[in-house]
C-alpha cells in the first residue's frame, strides 16, 4: 500500500465524495461479515472469517492510501474509486459463501482490486522494480496462494488463504524502505481511518435493530437495546474523545521513517484491531437482545467481554507508542473486563451487558471529565480540525 506522494498535493486535503461512495461497498462487507459471525460462533469459524476479513481489510486500506496520494476528482482517478468499489461489491456479495461455490469469484474480485492498485501505484515509486519492494508487490507472491486456495477444498483452501492473509499483514514491515518514502497527509488520512470506526460502528447499531426487528418487543428486549446502544455510543466517545485527534497530531509532528513507523503501528494495525474488536462487541450485543434473560454462551460473552478489552487494550497501546506513557485508565479497564468473565456467566445477559456500560461509559465518563479539569480542549473530539471529516469540494 505505497505509493510516493505528488508535490502538487494540498496539504488539507479533506476527504472527497467519491472516498465516501466507494465507503458503501465496505459497508456492504461488514454487514456481510456479521452474518458469518452470527451463523458460525465456533473459533474455527472466527478464524476463517478473520482470513477473510484481513483481505477486505488491506484493499480497503490499500484505497485510503490511494486517495490520499492522489486526485480522485478528477476523471481517471474517479474511475478507478468507483473500479475499486465494484470489486468491493463483489468481493463483500461472496463472504458468506468464499469457503464453498463462491471461492473463486472472491479471488477474482480481492485479485482485480489489489492488481489495480498496483498499477496506479507505479507511476509514484522511483523505478517499477520498487514496486516488487512494496506493500503492493506482496500480491505478486499471494495471488497464486489465493488462487490455488480458490481451486482447493476444505483444509487446505483455508491454509493457503491463512498464509495469504498472514503475508498481507506483514507487508508494511517487510516493505519498511519503500514504506517510509511516503508522507501522508495526516488530517485526510487520520480522518480515512476515523470514518472506518464511524462504519464499524454504524454496522453495529444496524445490527443491533435488526436482531430485534422479528422478534417481540418486550420490556426487557427494549431494555437491552437501549444498554446495547449504549455501550456502542461509549466506544465512540471512547475512540473520538481522543483517537482521531491523537493520531491526526502524531503524525503531522513526525516525518520519514517515523511517520511511517506510527502510520503501521497506530492506524494499519491498531485500526485492524480495533474493528475486530467492534464486530465482535456487536456480534454479542445482538445475541443478548435476542435472549436478554438467558445466561451467555462461552463463546457469545468472549466476543462482548473480550472484544471490549480488545478496544481498550489497543488504544493503551495507541496511547504508549505517541506518548511513551502507559493509559492507566484504559489499561485498568481493559484488565477489569476479563476479571468480569467469571461472574458474567452466572448473570443473565442483559445485566452482564449492563455491568460492561458501567465500565465503558464510566471511563468514557471519567476521561472527558479530566480533560475538562486539565482545560485542555485541543484534545476532544470538539477540537475544530477533528470535527468531523472535512470534505473536499
Amino acid at each position: 500500500m505505497v505509493c510516493r506522494c505528488p508535490p502538487e498535493q494540498p496539504s488539507d486535503k479533506g476527504v472527497t465524495w467519491e472516498e465516501l461512495f466507494f465507503d458503501l461497498a465496505f459497508v456492504f462487507a461488514l454487514t456481510q461479515f456479521s452474518h458469518v459471525l452470527h451463523d458460525d460462533h465456533t473459533w474455527a469459524g472466527v478464524g476463517k472469517a478473520l482470513i477473510l476479513f484481513v483481505t477486505v481489510y488491506w484493499i480497503w486500506g490499500g484505497a485510503g492510501l490511494y486517495t490520499d496520494q492522489q486526485n480522485v476528482s478528477m476523471v481517471s482517478g474517479r474511475i478507478v474509486i468507483l473500479t475499486l468499489g465494484f470489486a468491493s461489491v463483489l468481493l463483500a456479495m461472496t463472504v458468506p459463501e468464499a469457503y464453498g461455490d463462491r471461492g473463486l469469484l472472491f479471488v477474482g474480485a480481492a485479485l482485480g482490486a489489489r492488481i489495480l492498485l498496483g498499477v496506479v501505484s507505479l507511476r509514484n515509486l522511483p523505478r517499477w522494480r520498487a514496486f516488487f519492494l512494496s506493500p503492493h508487490g506482496v500480491v505478486v507472491a499471494t495471488a497464486p496462494l489465493l488462487l490455488a486456495g480458490a481451486l482447493s477444498q476444505g483444509t487446505t483452501r483455508i491454509v493457503l488463504w491463512a498464509v495469504a492473509a498472514a503475508l498481507d499483514v506483514l507487508s508494511p514491515w517487510l516493505a519498511a524502505r519503500t514504506v517510509q518514502l511516503v508522507r501522508v497527509q495526516p488530517r485526510h488520512y487520520a480522518h480515512r481511518y476515523g470514518l472506518l470506526i464511524i462504519l464499524v460502528l454504524g454496522e453495529s447499531v444496524i445490527q443491533l435493530g435488526a436482531a430485534a426487528v422479528e422478534q417481540p418487543l418486550t420490556g426487557a428486549r427494549l431494555l437491552a437495546m437501549a444498554a446495547g446502544y449504549a455501550l456502542i455510543a461509549a466506544l465512540w466517545w471512547t475512540y473520538f474523545g481522543y483517537g482521531v485527534h491523537a493520531f491526526r497530531s502524531a503524525l503531522e509532528r513526525s516525518g520519514g521513517q517515523e511517520q511511517a513507523r506510527l502510520r503501521r503501528a497506530i492506524l494499519i494495525y491498531c485500526h485492524l484491531l480495533f474493528s475486530l474488536a467492534i464486530i465482535a462487541i456487536a456480534d454479542g450485543v445482538a445475541e443478548v437482545v435476542m435472549a436478554p434473560a438467558e445466561l451467555l454462551t462461552d463463546s457469545e460473552m468472549t466476543r462482548l467481554v473480550g472484544g471490549c478489552a480488545l478496544f481498550l487494550g489497543t488504544f493503551t497501546y495507541t496511547h504508549w507508542r505517541i506518548h511513551r506513557k502507559i493509559a492507566w485508565r484504559r489499561f485498568g479497564v481493559a484488565v477489569a473486563c476479563f476479571g468480569l468473565l467469571p461472574l458474567v456467566a452466572l448473570l443473565p445477559a442483559i445485566a452482564a451487558l449492563g455491568l460492561l456500560i458501567l465500565l465503558v461509559g464510566g471511563l468514557a465518563a471519567m476521561e472527558e471529565i479530566f480533560r475538562h479539569r486539565n482545560a485542555d480542549p485541543g484534545n476532544t473530539f470538539r477540537d475544530e480540525m477533528d470535527r468531523g471529516p472535512v470534505t473536499q469540494e
